[in-house]
């Protein structure tokens, strides 16, 4: 079995990279330390403040003490469960104090057919930097994209020498349908929705609300991974099949060192942020404590409202159910 961290060579001992509003710690432990996360391995120490982190990645090999935790949600910083370099997404966790800006301005933008459309347009138009897809309707697009995508297929095989029969995908098993180069598509793009997924969540948007597609909890994710698939998974996929690669494994790390190499989170992260926001908007809202009114639009929060309204006649009553451990010093009433 392979030692655990502390005990590991410091050539074993992965990266701590602050990318724009991000950290990443991988093969470290977390603790806290005043109004800092101190992250520590065998190579080195480091101190974060707490405040100026809007994502915390967490990495295989990461270990984090409740304290940290406390401190970054206080501190309204997202944490999220990655795998390495984030092309897996396991879990995530937002403070209270996090504000909704950028989660509003997605809601308005998504819930109205002109605003949806443009940033459809948007999405699409860095698709396809050379083309004008300013009067493209949805459909038009759609279409455009599917031969695009087909005629790009088309050139990997060529470039790689791969043969190519079309595009197999099995909903649910990435790695199970197709043939060599279709599964590790299916793989890469897996991958490739974890590190999304992880950028979404941490600038605090939903994952949820698509404007291309729609119905699924993580419509908003398989958006943004469109933006990147001719650049990377589809590359990858046919460069691997190439070479005898098939593996699920390879084309996971595969696209990992490619997201190292270019700094992908860093540019997802700017694309989210210029697609939901106009230039020169600033989203964010962190001190933002309203309460939302039919008539008024919002009043302040942190406000006793009971004059106005009783609400327990609808169940908003003070019921809360705790399930607590015992005390470490509690003698056992079986001993």
């Amino acid at each position: 079995m392979a030692d655990i961290w502390w005990k590991a060579d410091p050539q074993d001992l992965h990266r701590l990279v602050d990318r724009v509003s991000s950290v990443y710690v991988e093969r470290s432990h977390l603790d806290r330390d005043e109004n800092a996360v101190v992250i520590i391995n065998r190579r080195q120490t480091v101190r974060v403040p707490a405040a100026m982190v809007a994502v915390m990645l967490l990495g295989p090999g990461t270990r984090v003490t409740h304290g940290a935790i406390r401190l970054l949600a206080d501190s309204g910083t997202t944490v999220c469960w990655v795998g390495e370099q984030g092309v897996r997404m396991y879990a995530a966790g937002l403070g209270p104090s996090r504000g909704a800006g950028l989660l509003h301005r997605q809601a308005w933008l998504v819930t109205r057919p002109k605003e949806r459309l443009a940033v459809a347009r948007a999405m699409y138009d860095m698709r396809f930097p050379n083309e004008d897809v300013t009067g493209l309707t949805m459909q038009q697009l759609r279409g455009r994209e599917g031969t695009r995508i087909r005629k790009y297929y088309r050139a990997q095989a060529d470039r790689t020498g791969v043969t190519w029969n079309g595009r197999v995908y099995q909903a649910g098993d990435a790695h199970a349908a197709g043939d060599d180069v279709n599964r590790l598509l299916s793989a890469a793009n897996a991958a490739l929705y974890g590190i999304c997924h992880a950028v979404i969540i941490g600038l605090g948007a939903s994952p949820g609300l698509g404007f291309v597609h729609t119905g699924k909890a993580t419509s908003f994710v398989m958006d943004i991974a469109d933006l990147y698939k001719a650049e990377y998974t589809i590359p990858l996929a046919f460069d691997l099949a190439a070479q005898g690669l098939t593996e699920e494994r390879d084309a996971r790390l595969g696209l990992r060192d490619l997201i190292a190499r270019d700094k992908l989170l860093s540019r997802i992260v700017a694309d989210v942020k210029h697609l939901l926001t106009p230039e020169g908007m600033d989203s964010d809202d962190p001190d933002a404590n309203l309460l939302w009114d039919e008539r008024l639009g919002t009043v302040p929060g942190g406000t006793n409202y009971a004059s106005q309204a009783d609400l327990s006649s609808h169940g908003m009553t003070d019921n809360h159910i705790a399930v607590i451990g015992p005390d470490i010093n509690e003698t056992d009433p079986r001993s």
